[in-house]
């Protein structure tokens, strides 16, 4: 029996409040910053505001059982463009490319379209050699009615407290490693929450960035093939953790 793959709803109002999808890459040792350039004259009229990236690393080492310090390093690796009218976000840099989309987000048939579409130029321009690791990864962020009496009522993936401990909880940060053997891919989930200044309503950021790193040859299509995998991956992992009644509060669903 072929087993099918379970179909997910579209929430009305997707609580998405940033919507990333990134592409590392290997491109060829004579590709430079000024090369990434005309990127910017075949997306201007759309992302007008044009800002240099820059990228700093550091860290420390242990010496004689000491740690030290290490001097930073970096500097520009790329550029950001910027559509402010439209929330959206494209960077072209000497690692790869990444599209965000901010709130508000519309669908995935329009996110992917265009970040496809500028992934082509970039590719023309940068000429990448391979493409060594995709990720999409959707904040979102779920504003909950206080009181809650148990977190389990909206998100079922939540931290347990011991039986014996007081289970009032003020403030938690949470992060699961989640693998996906079937389709070679990781998932890092990011649970927290906010409280909102009315002090009626909690905030809880719900972060699922699913990643996979392979060898892919850029001019064929195998990678967004896998786009669609990972994204399936991020709607288990959303839709199977929260609740009928969190679905409730994101004003019903329909389906696609």
């Amino acid at each position: 029996m072929t087993s099918m793959k379970k179909k997910y709803p579209t929430l009305i109002n997707a609580p998405i409040n940033e919507a990333v999808l990134d592409i590392r890459t290997q491109l060829p040792k004579d590709i430079t910053l000024k090369d990434l350039v005309p990127f910017y004259e075949g997306v201007k009229t759309r992302f007008p505001n044009k800002r240099e990236r820059v990228s700093f690393q550091g860290g420390f080492q242990l010496v004689d059982g000491k740690p030290v310090t290490m001097s930073p390093s970096g500097g520009p690796d790329g550029y950001l463009f910027e559509s402010l009218s439209e929330k959206k976000i494209v960077q072209v840099r000497l690692d790869g490319f990444t599209f965000n989309k901010l709130k508000p987000y519309e669908n995935w048939k329009n996110f992917h379209t265009e970040a496809r579409e500028l992934w082509d130029l970039y590719r023309t321009i940068a000429n990448p050699e391979k493409i060594i690791r995709l990720a999409l990864r959707y904040i979102n962020r779920i504003e909950i009615p206080l009181p809650i009496k148990d977190f389990k009522d909206y998100i079922l993936t939540v931290p347990e407290i011991a039986p014996a401990l007081p289970q009032g909880l003020s403030h938690y940060f949470m992060r699961l490693l989640i693998p996906n053997e079937k389709i070679k891919a990781t998932a890092t989930v990011t649970e927290t929450m906010e409280m909102m200044n009315s002090g009626q309503t909690l905030a809880l950021i719900f972060d699922i960035d699913v990643w996979k790193e392979a060898d892919y040859l850029p001019d064929l299509t195998n990678h967004w093939r896998d786009f669609q995998k990972l994204r399936n991956f991020k709607n288990q992992i959303f839709f199977e953790s929260i609740t009928d009644k969190t679905k409730e509060l994101l004003d019903g669903i329909r389906r696609t």
